[in-house]
């Protein structure tokens, strides 16, 4: 398996010309990814990581099986990570993060358009970014602020900073879900990393005093540190940060180099 250099961004001094430091706390967490549902599970899987393969189980009993059918696998894998964490939590604001979105219901839209066939008003209004949001906050009939990011290769970084913006602003939580699945049929030529179906859902707060807090900041890419498992995709590599109780993690999207840390209380 590949490693980094042997100079770890947790070697390193923050850089000067860092534009983002944002501290939070993740009060619990779940994801949901191929044969891995369980917290015990992820934290043996971030021990020894790999991009995981294979179908992913979510049963979702928490959703009416007339709606659960309306869900493709992107939508159901992303409503299990925040059904695990979320119930019974009280409304709170929810910042659903995802590269691609439901990649597969716009694409056969396409097909359906250069055959010539009319388009079904249902397909469409689930195949806009915020579908897999609107549909948790119909299933829960909760009318808290929602939020949908879309950010190229640094969407889960980017749903953290919009999370740490509700949190600025008072709220005093913020569920937070990242999903994302390799792009389908024809689009499959545009991906640019490894790609897996995958979830994950964090209960975010401001920083608590005498508890495990988290800093995220962000600087020019320029002079970044090699992954230490750039075999990873961006989003699950965050997962893998959290479940395993690593100090801290490096990657770039773009031009951006993030940098998380993890401090004990």
């Amino acid at each position: 398996m590949s490693r980094r250099t042997p100079r770890s961004a947790c070697e390193s001094p923050d850089p000067p010309d860092e534009r983002v430091n944002l501290e939070f706390s993740i009060s619990s967490w779940a994801a949901c990814g191929p044969e891995l549902a369980t917290p015990d599970s992820w934290r043996a899987w971030a021990a020894e990581p790999r991009v995981p393969a294979g179908e992913v189980q979510a049963s979702l009993p928490q959703v009416p099986p007339m709606v659960r059918r309306r869900l493709n696998a992107l939508g159901r894998t992303a409503l299990q990570a925040a059904f695990d964490v979320h119930t019974p939590a009280p409304e709170v604001p929810v910042v659903f993060g995802s590269r691609y979105g439901d990649a597969g219901r716009s694409l056969e839209l396409l097909a359906e358009l250069v055959r010539g066939e009319p388009l079904s008003p249902t397909a469409f209004g689930l195949s806009v970014h915020n579908a897999i949001g609107a549909m948790y906050s119909l299933i829960r009939g909760d009318r808290a602020n929602y939020v949908s990011v879309a950010a190229g290769s640094g969407t889960a970084a980017a749903a953290v900073v919009e999370a740490a913006g509700l949190l600025a602003d008072g709220a005093p939580e913020v569920l937070v879900v990242f999903c994302d699945a390799p792009l389908p049929g024809a689009y499959a030529v545009f991906e640019d990393g490894p790609t897996t179906m995958h979830a994950w859902a964090w209960r975010v707060t401001p920083p608590l005093a005498g508890q495990e807090r988290f800093s995220l900041s962000a600087a020019p890419a320029a002079g970044a540190l090699a992954p230490e498992y750039p075999e990873l995709p961006f989003g699950l590599d965050v997962m893998r940060f959290v479940a395993s109780g690593a100090p801290c993690l490096q990657r770039v999207a773009g031009e951006t180099v993030w940098t998380w840390r993890r401090h004990h209380a």
